[in-house]
């Protein structure tokens, strides 16, 4: 699901300001995520996992639950997550190691794009319907100069997705 409930006038281009997903993957397992962007409201970027025996906050780094646990990081090491993880390729670029996360990074890309995919079209979306997808939302140019593919009607409003209208792949 997803839609634009704040975001209505020239400045607030073709995007959504809510999208909230629902992912499916292989032995049953759902991952939903949820975001919006809306002034005045609640900013979280959070990430939870919930099994039959606890949560986990991954942004927080802690379980609770059956069997608690919270990360308590190394003298003089952030606990903010997102430091943490550049703590490997700071350290293999002062060791002159091969470090490499790309097929991480493009497939958590994809996984993004999916969900827009789905918040925009409002049908499910197949991951080799996502790879194999004809539409193109690139500029004819990499150039600051370049126009994006998208440019606002001559009432100077963009136009956007209608979920059940809009093109899915």
């Amino acid at each position: 699901m997803g839609g634009r409930a704040f975001q209505k006038g020239p400045d607030s281009g073709e995007i959504f300001d809510h999208h909230a997903v629902q992912y499916e993957y292989a032995k049953d397992v759902r991952v939903f995520s949820e975001c919006r962007q809306i002034p005045f409201c609640w900013q979280s970027v959070s990430e939870y996992a919930i099994g039959s025996k606890g949560l986990c906050d991954v942004s927080g780094m802690k379980i609770t639950g059956e069997t608690p646990w919270r990360y308590r990081g190394k003298e003089g090491e952030s606990n903010d997550g997102w430091q943490l993880e550049h703590y490997p390729l700071l350290a293999a670029i002062r060791e002159d190691k091969p470090y490499n996360e790309a097929e991480y990074g493009a497939k958590s890309t994809l996984t993004a794009i999916m969900g827009r995919m789905a918040t925009y079209s409002g049908v499910p979306i197949e991951w080799e319907a996502a790879m194999n997808s004809q539409i193109d939302l690139m500029p004819e140019r990499f150039d600051f100069e370049a126009n994006p593919k998208v440019l606002p009607g001559p009432d100077g409003l963009y136009p956007f997705a209608m979920p059940g209208k809009t093109k899915a792949v």
